[in-house]
């Protein structure tokens, strides 16, 4: 199964016009904004993203993005690294 993963842009990349780096419970990953870029790349900072394999694919508001992640944990869909963030941010 297939599954993407809720993140938020937090800065642009410095080279590659078209990634940016997520944050996904505090990890930070290289995504593929491209599909979710309608302009200025600057107003996606902030923003809540679906990704997949490296690609934001639609943006989400952060109540949707928020209960997505929950939801995912609680199913035990989230990759093993995602999973130990969101069980450390569930603790603090």
């Amino acid at each position: 199964m297939c599954i993407g993963i809720p993140g938020q842009i937090v800065a642009l990349h410095e080279t590659r016009i078209d990634h940016a780096w997520a944050e996904v419970c505090g990890l930070r990953r290289e995504v593929n904004i491209a599909l979710v870029c309608e302009g200025d790349r600057e107003a996606l900072i902030g923003c809540w993203v679906l990704i997949h394999v490296g690609f934001a694919l639609s943006r989400l508001d952060q109540q949707e993005a928020l209960e997505t992640l929950a939801a995912l944990q609680a199913m035990g869909e989230v990759e093993a690294d995602v999973a130990l963030f969101l069980t450390a941010g569930a603790k603090s």
